[in-house]
């Protein structure tokens, strides 16, 4: 087990070495001057001029390379550009309401998706099979920003239930910033049990078509216990990871939902950053969600030893 941890961490590194050097290529070639962005339309020429030596941006690339590398190494990930301060200050002051409506997001989506793949595999060509099939597609086609401004309309101004955007006040306590994670939480949640439940489904099916679930039935086993304790447990490690791919997903990729209704997370910042083309933070984000992604996929990989005793690594 150390030995294949040694090797994940081995390969996690040269993973967030190619993510770095794309991102600093990727932000490079598009077009756009932060520094005249900074100085506004009334700007001179000598004024943009001196801003970029300021900032390092006259530099060779090559140059701006090894010295974003060897800050990365030591944990720098640069200064804001406009928000003039540390790109990891900045990242973290962001992170909560990301980190938290992408727990109540996947909660949701594991609470949907896991059940009605199970319901849907028991009942395989069965009305209420195909009902949730519809259901499950309907939900991975529906655009998350229609979904949330569509219950924005009818919960928030309608039913007057929760917040139409924000986060709450400064000194709001953690139950009111809940308050207003609930919809998009929903929304999250709702098309991300789409995926869960179609796999959920498939994979339940594989295993229920297996002799020893013949067997069991053929002893008298309950269907309840044949379903949850034998076949749920042997058809969990492809759920496992669709869920683990799922909380990856969300964490870096909430930003429509974030935006519609108007969070202070990680995603907003990541738009911002890009209208202004302040490198240090795209960078800095793109690296830190990379980092949680492959974090996450070695915690799920683990994670298969506990679910199903016979893996072995």
């Amino acid at each position: 087990m150390k030995g294949y941890i040694l090797r994940r961490l081995g390969g996690m590194a040269v993973v967030m070495f190619i993510v770095a050097t794309v991102a600093f290529v990727i932000v490079r070639v598009v077009p756009g001057d932060p520094a005249a962005i900074m100085l506004g339309p009334d700007a001179t020429p000598q004024d943009v001029a001196g801003l970029r030596a300021a900032l390092g941006l006259d530099r060779p690339l090559p140059v701006q390379y090894a010295i974003f590398l060897g800050d990365l190494a030591t944990g720098d990930f640069g200064h804001s550009i406009f928000l003039d301060r540390p790109v990891l200050q900045a990242l973290a002051e962001r992170a909560e309401p990301t980190f938290v409506l992408t727990l109540m997001a996947t909660l949701i989506a594991v609470l949907i998706g896991v059940p009605a793949g199970i319901v849907s595999a028991v009942n395989r060509g069965r009305p209420l099979d195909q009902v949730t099939l519809a259901l499950a597609m309907l939900g991975a086609s529906i655009p998350s920003f229609w979904l949330g401004l569509l219950f924005i309309q009818f919960f928030s101004v309608g039913l007057g239930w929760f917040p139409v955007a924000g986060y709450g006040d400064p000194g709001a306590g953690f139950a009111e910033r809940v308050h207003h994670l609930v919809l998009p939480s929903l929304v999250l949640g709702l098309i991300s049990s789409a995926l869960i439940t179609r796999f959920t489904r498939a994979s339940m099916l594989d295993v229920l078509g297996e002799e020893y679930i013949r067997t069991g039935r053929a002893k008298g086993l309950g269907e309840w216990r044949v379903v949850m304790k034998h076949a749920l447990r042997n058809a969990l490690i492809p759920v496992l990871t669709v869920i683990g791919l799922t909380i990856a997903i969300l964490l870096g990729g909430a930003v429509v939902t974030e935006t519609v209704f108007g969070l202070p997370g990680v995603g907003n910042l990541v738009v911002q950053a890009v209208l202004r083309r302040d490198y240090p933070v795209i960078q800095g984000a793109l690296i830190a969600i990379a980092g949680i992604y492959v974090l996450i996929n070695l915690a799920i990989d683990l994670l298969y030893t506990v679910v199903d005793p016979r893996v072995r690594y």
